[in-house]
């Protein structure tokens, strides 16, 4: 038997279903600049104020969609293999992060750029991590300041820096991740 209570819950995770689905649509055939919150809640079907109980803004949806993403990443850099995980030299470890932080631009760069435009990048829990991340293992290499070195290793994977290397200059995603290796080399020693 369902208490009416069980219903609501059922009720809303399904209303989070469909708005995260017509987000990542809306995001992937227009770009996120180009969505409203208005037109994800007419595509997934339901009213604003549902909408808006859920998600604040457009970047709060695209958070939410990027989460299952980043969170497997999260979990091969904590006990993956190497040199993705544990047991590779910090400057083989950066590259692999290089890599697969260009792979998830590549795959999600639509919701990433909901999610992490100017400075709401910062604000994420996945950035956050990737701070973590990376700081270790500058510290791990010795690199002097990796305080200030971490968000200056993190600095050309921001979402914009990466549409404008992608798609106004035309440059493909392995040259991209190339030059990042050249960087974590030069960078880690």
């Amino acid at each position: 038997m369902t208490t009416s209570g069980d219903a609501e819950r059922a009720d809303a995770a399904r209303n989070r279903s469909r708005v995260l689905a017509a987000a990542e649509q809306l995001f992937t055939a227009r770009g996120p600049e180009n969505v409203t919150m208005e037109d994800v809640a007419r595509v997934a079907g339901v009213g604003r104020a549902t909408l808006y109980r859920r998600y604040r803004d457009l970047a709060s949806i695209a958070v939410a969609l990027l989460d299952r993403h980043e969170a497997k990443l999260q979990e091969q850099l904590m006990g993956g293999r190497p040199p993705l995980g544990p047991g590779a030299s910090p400057a083989d470890r950066l590259c692999a992060f290089y890599s697969a932080m260009v792979e998830l631009l590549e795959q999600h760069l639509p919701l990433v750029l909901g999610a992490e435009i100017g400075s709401s990048r910062f604000e994420t829990g996945a950035y956050g991590f990737w701070r973590a991340h990376v700081r270790a293992l500058l510290v791990e290499a010795g690199v002097p300041d990796p305080e200030t070195m971490v968000d200056v290793a993190l600095a050309p994977l921001a979402p914009d820096v990466y549409r404008y290397q992608r798609h106004v200059l035309g440059l493909s995603s392995s040259r991209v991740a190339g030059s990042l290796h050249v960087l974590a080399r030069r960078l880690l020693g």
